[in-house]
């Protein structure tokens, strides 16, 4: 095993122990992976994150094939189906979080209540037609959904994001989560307000310099 390699298994481990932490996924729910120059690696299924170590992440390629004694997760095809389609991703996480749960079992999109879902690279954070899970249907749902964003919903089911690197997608997991518990907080005692086209304009072009620290002769 390559220092690479051990570097992104421990990502994996620690990233799925942060999800449980943060209640973002429960008991064996979720699984989180990373591409590779030969496919992924992909957290294993029925594991709990407690019990998760380096070892058991499951190294594989993006049409089945794997190695190891553990079998990978049973959404793999989900997660090799989005790496095939978007060459610029680098890791995925896929959670069952409440609240994107919630809004996934009514199958509706996230609208742009809140600026912050620009961030996310469009207009809103859809939902995705239902499939079941595990299914090569659910991994061709996920792709058309996500298409142009970082992050959809899935219906009755839960959650995407994908990132550059595992810390990325699991960040923008947290965020979604949050914006979808302020979305039904406010939905609680009012019709969210939704920001305009004109208004998402202005948001994106902001977002292209938001964040970028200044570069400094050395």
């Amino acid at each position: 095993m390559t220092e690479t390699s051990e570097h992104l298994r421990q990502s994996l481990v620690d990233a799925s122990r942060e999800a449980e932490a943060l209640r973002l996924n429960a008991g064996t729910s979720g699984n989180i992976s990373v591409r590779t120059d030969k496919g992924m690696l992909i957290t294993p299924t029925g594991v709990p994150s407690k019990s998760l170590r380096t070892e058991m992440i499951v190294e594989m390629d993006l049409d089945g094939a794997w190695s190891g004694e553990m079998t990978p997760s049973s959404e793999w095809a989900l997660h090799a189906a989005v790496y095939k389609a978007r060459p610029e991703v680098q890791a995925i996480v896929h959670a069952h979080p409440d609240n994107c749960v919630a809004l996934s079992c009514a199958r509706e999109p996230l609208p742009a209540f809140h600026y912050m879902i620009a961030g996310f690279g469009g207009d809103d954070i859809r939902c995705s037609k239902y499939a079941a899970f595990g299914s090569p249907e659910l991994a061709g749902v996920t792709v058309e959904a996500i298409e142009g964003r970082t992050a959809c919903l899935l219906a009755n089911h839960g959650m995407v994001a994908v990132g550059a690197t595992v810390a990325e997608a699991f960040g923008r997991t947290v965020k979604l989560e949050t914006l979808a518990r302020q979305y039904i907080l406010c939905r609680s005692f009012s019709q969210p307000v939704v920001l305009t086209p004109d208004d998402l304009v202005e948001v994106k072009e902001r977002y292209k310099t938001y964040g970028r620290q200044p570069v400094r002769a050395s």
